[in-house]
């Protein structure tokens, strides 16, 4: 593994773990359970699907299958967590078991052969494919906390209307290779 394609996936799933960090802050536990209609997820029920899932993909990613068989995804989806705080414990532990696993890669495991559900994935394709998995569930996180405080909202990125500042400060700034999240 290019220690590029791994130090910026890190960066990446760092990235996505902030803007969860970042909408479960902004939110009481009340709001958190909140769901827009019966077939609809809350952000409660994702934090236990998205822990659940990194539990079950990154325990012993190099070894075992990533769907274990302790886990019950179905579960997943029903309102389990009673307080805040076991909600971001569990958020918690997911990105911990996550970090673990991948922080330790070295460059010759990236065409390591992996396996979900019986099916093979290189250790690289496993990344992109657990990065692009959480990124959508995060970012309907991040929805579902912009209904919810409608015109209280709190933009994570740029705001709107504010596009041109940001790109002015931006190009102010001398070229370098960095990650975009390395600046202020």
């Amino acid at each position: 593994m290019k220690s590029s394609f791994l130090s910026s996936s890190i960066k990446q799933f760092e990235y996505y773990k902030s803007l969860g960090d970042k909408t479960i802050h902004l939110l009481s536990f009340e709001e958190l359970q909140w769901q827009p209609n019966e077939n609809a997820n809350s952000i409660s029920i994702l934090v236990n699907h998205i822990a659940g899932n990194m539990l079950s993909r990154w325990t012993n990613f190099l070894t075992e299958d990533g769907e274990k068989e302790w886990r019950n995804r179905d579960a997943e989806f029903e309102e389990s967590f009673t307080t805040k705080e076991q909600l971001v414990a569990s958020w918690e532990s997911g990105w911990h078991c996550l970090f673990n696993a991948i922080k330790p890669l070295k460059p010759e495991d990236k065409e390591t052969l992996i396996y979900i559900r019986n099916q093979g994935h290189t250790v690289t394709e496993s990344i992109n494919r657990q990065l692009a998995h959480y990124a959508y569930h995060i970012g309907q996180m991040v929805f579902l906390a912009k209904l919810l405080k409608a015109d209280k909202w709190q933009s994570l990125s740029i705001p709107k209307g504010k596009s041109d500042i940001y790109n002015q400060e931006k190009f102010a700034q001398k070229k370098e290779k960095k990650h975009f999240t390395d600046t202020p």
